[in-house]
C-alpha cells in the first residue's frame, strides 16, 4: 500500500503512526529525540490520565503502541527534505523514499538574533543550500549554525561552490564529520559571535563582536536542528506570516503528498490538537496513496 516517512516523535508524528500502520502502509518515524515533552514533568490534562503523567512516559508509551503496531521508530536527525522522482528524507547518514510525508517536528527551533537577518532573506540569506547553492557559484559562502545540521548544509554548498566557512555564532560546535562522512579539512570554522549582516541592497559582509569584519555574498541559515518549516522551505511548503505550516482541513500542504500537524502548524498548542491533526493526516495520507494505485 506505498509507505510514508513521518518526521518527529511526538504526539502528532506517533499519533498518525499509529493510523498509518493500522492501515497496512509502510509506516517510518524519523526522530532525533523525544521532543519538548522529554521535559515536563507533568501533564494532567490529557484524556485518559486520572493521574498526571510526565512527558517523557507520554511519548515513550505511545512510541512502543506504535511498534507494537507495525511502524518502524529510527533515532536519526533529518537534515534535508527533496524530491526525486519520490519524497526524500536525508537525515546524516541515509536517504529514504516515501510516497508521502507528515511534519511533525514541533514549533521552530531557535533563532540567533543578529541585526540584519530578516533584512537580507532573499538577498543573500537563505534557509535551503539545495535550493539556492547554484546562484553563488564562484562566491563567498558561508553556513550559520553549530550542529549537524549546519553541516549537512555546508556539504551541499562545498559540491556546488567550493570552499565554505561555518559559522558558529559564539557556539561550541557540534559536529559530528564521521557521522556526515566529511572531512574536516573541507570547511573553515568561525566560532566568533556575529553582531550584524552589512550590506545596501544586498548582503556583502558580516560583523563581528569584536568589530572585525568578513565578506561574504551568501549566509545560509541551519541553527541548531532542522525544524519543520526549515524542511518545509526546501519543497516550497507555503507558511504563514508567522512562519507557521499552512495546512487544509486534512492537514495537507500545498505540495502533493507532504502533510503536517501539530505545533509546526501554529494551532493551539496542547498534545491532544497534535494527536487529533496526526490522526487526520494520517487518515489522508491513508487515502493518497490508494489513489495513486
Amino acid at each position: 500500500m506505498g509507505n510514508v516517512i513521518i518526521i518527529g516523535t511526538g504526539p502528532a508524528g506517533i499519533s498518525a503512526a499509529l493510523y498509518t500502520a493500522r492501515a497496512g502502509v509502510e509506516t517510518t518515524v524519523i526522530g532525533k529525540g523525544l521532543g519538548a515533552l522529554e521535559k515536563a514533568e507533568k501533564i494532567e490534562n490529557y484524556y485518559g490520565f486520572p493521574e498526571a503523567v510526565s512527558g517523557r512516559e507520554l511519548v515513550e508509551r505511545g512510541m512502543a503502541q506504535a511498534k507494537r503496531l507495525g511502524a518502524e521508530i529510527l533515532r536519526d536527525e533529518v537534515v534535508g527534505l527533496g524530491y526525486d522522482e519520490k519524497l526524500t528524507v536525508k537525515t546524516t547518514g541515509k536517504e529514504y523514499f516515501a510516497d508521502c510525508v507528515i511534519l511533525a517536528t514541533g514549533s521552530s527551533r531557535r533563532a540567533p538574533n543578529i541585526r540584519g537577518l530578516a533584512e537580507y532573506e532573499g538577498k543573500g540569506v537563505s534557509y535551503c543550500a539545495v535550493c539556492d547553492g547554484f546562484l553563488y557559484r564562484g562566491k563567498r559562502a558561508g553556513v550559520l549554525g553549530f550542529a549537524q545540521y549546519a553541516l549537512a548544509e555546508a556539504r551541499e554548498l562545498a559540491s556546488l561552490i567550493g570552499g565554505v566557512t561555518i559559522f558558529t555564532n559564539g557556539e561550541s560546535p557540534k559536529f559530528d564529520f564521521e557521522q556526515g562522512h566529511t572531512n574536516p579539512k573541507l570547511f573553515e570554522i568561525v566560532r566568533e559571535p556575529i553582531t550584524e549582516l552589512e550590506g545596501i541592497e544586498r548582503l556583502t559582509g558580516l560583523r563581528f563582536q569584536s568589530g572585525a569584519r568578513r565578506p561574504l555574498d551568501a549566509l545560509f541559515i541551519a541553527y541548531d536542528t532542522a525544524s519543520g518549516t526549515d524542511l518545509a522551505k526546501k519543497l516550497g511548503v507555503l507558511l504563514n506570516v508567522y512562519g507557521d505550516i499552512i495546512t487544509d482541513g486534512d492537514q495537507a500542504t500545498n505540495v502533493p503528498g507532504v502533510y503536517a500537524a501539530g505545533d509546526c502548524t501554529g494551532t493551539f498548542r496542547q498534545i491532544a490538537v497534535a494527536v487529533g491533526q496526526g490522526a487526520l493526516a494520517a487518515r489522508a495520507m491513508s487515502e493518497y496513496i490508494r489513489n495513486m494505485k
